[in-house]
């Protein structure tokens, strides 16, 4: 059993209610308890956490290390094009990542097309929604099964 942590930066927790036109209907939990439910009946856990604020997200990325997880899928919301302490926290644990964005960043305001974290990520999910998440998630489950 392997332990895969789902990171969800600033506003996520608005998500269902939060500009639906770019981020959908879905709130947040909603997400939470279907990827629960699909990393359980493969047989690991999946952990969640969500700040607002980057260093609760920057000391949860070093916990992650010290637990042994063995993947994280982050969602850094507008820390994506900001965080540089996130983005060497990510770095400094070696844990891998896939980075998740509800909206197409690259569709939007010319400053959302920059990523801190794509150049390091296994992979980047942008655009598709609430089910990006769960793309992620078998992607990581995926790349698990392969080192396991």
């Amino acid at each position: 059993m392997a332990t895969v942590l789902v990171l969800n930066g600033p506003n996520l927790n608005l998500l269902g209610s939060r500009e639906p036109r770019y981020y959908g209907k879905t709130p947040l939990a909603n997400i939470e308890t279907k990827l629960k439910k699909i990393a359980a009946d493969a047989g690991h856990e999946l952990l969640w956490y969500q700040s607002n604020a980057e260093h609760e997200l920057i000391n949860r990325i070093h916990s992650a290390h010290n637990e042994g997880v063995a993947f994280v899928i982050i969602n850094p919301a507008a820390f994506t094009h900001t965080s540089i302490a996130l983005r060497d926290a990510l770095s400094a644990t070696a844990i891998p990542f896939i980075e998740v964005h509800v909206s197409n960043i690259y569709a939007r305001e010319a400053f959302r097309h920059n990523s801190y974290f794509s150049d390091m990520a296994i992979g980047q999910i942008c655009g598709l929604g609430a089910g990006g998440y769960e793309y992620a998630l078998l992607a990581a489950l995926e790349r698990i099964g392969d080192t396991q």
